[in-house]
């Protein structure tokens, strides 16, 4: 095992990034980066990586920069936030041949303050989203999504919110579990302060124990993405 847990100096360094929000600050402080961040998230991805091959033995697990570890620089091409930077230190673990942000996966966050723990799919582009209400006007598969939701909530769990007011205009609007048609992601998740388990490696069982509660969810997502069809 590698991970003992991740660096308070690395969170330290979050919040000096904040106020630092640049890239000549960040590459004359990338060595800090690289100790207190870098390294401990790469040794994470291992160890939760070898652990999720008990939950999803497919599950990809990718200890680098743009595999399972989100790069810092922001891409402000495409982003409403124009600040250099990112805030956050992401991390990604998932399950089929599409691109990892359209893919079934088990995920996590962490900032300055907080760690967000979550499964599913974050964000439905137009045509994955066409694939899920297509997917959904199977009444087994609505309702199966259904219970599973309602477990995770029961567990103490968040899901995604309705984005859109109206049903979609494919359904005819007597189908069950209607909410389901107004999703535009899929994804159940859980927010923590920073907390001492954040910093030791008993963070391992904690999302262990998480994604396990959200692996039915973590199928059904990943089932559904086998019905795509690129266009």
């Amino acid at each position: 095992m590698l991970f003992n847990g991740f660096s308070k100096e690395g969170t330290a360094f979050l919040k000096k990034l904040e106020k630092n929000n640049s890239k000549v600050w960040f590459e004359n402080n990338r060595h800090i980066w690289e100790k207190e961040i870098l390294a401990p998230n790469k040794a994470f991805i291992k160890d939760m990586g070898e652990t999720l091959q008990i939950l999803v033995p497919t599950i990809k697990v990718i200890p680098k920069v743009s595999g399972s570890l989100f790069k810092i620089y922001r891409d402000v091409r495409f982003s409403k936030d124009k600040t250099a930077m990112k805030d956050k230190i992401g991390l990604l673990f998932w399950q089929g041949l599409g691109h990892r942000m359209q893919s079934s996966s088990f995920y996590m966050h962490y900032t300055k303050e907080k760690y967000f723990v979550a499964s599913g799919i974050r964000s439905f582009k137009p045509p994955l989203l066409k694939t899920y209400r297509n997917y959904i006007k199977n009444e087994k598969h609505r309702d199966s999504l259904h219970l599973i939701l309602e477990e995770l909530k029961k567990k103490g769990y968040k899901y995604t919110q309705e984005k859109y007011k109206r049903v979609p205009k494919d359904f005819t609007g007597n189908e069950t579990h209607l909410y389901l048609t107004k999703f535009d992601s899929l994804f159940s998740y859980i927010e923590y302060d920073l907390d001492d388990t954040f910093y030791s490696v008993e963070l391992l069982d904690k999302l262990f124990q998480i994604y396990d509660d959200m692996k039915e969810l973590q199928k059904w997502v990943y089932k559904m993405t086998l019905t795509h069809k690129e266009e």
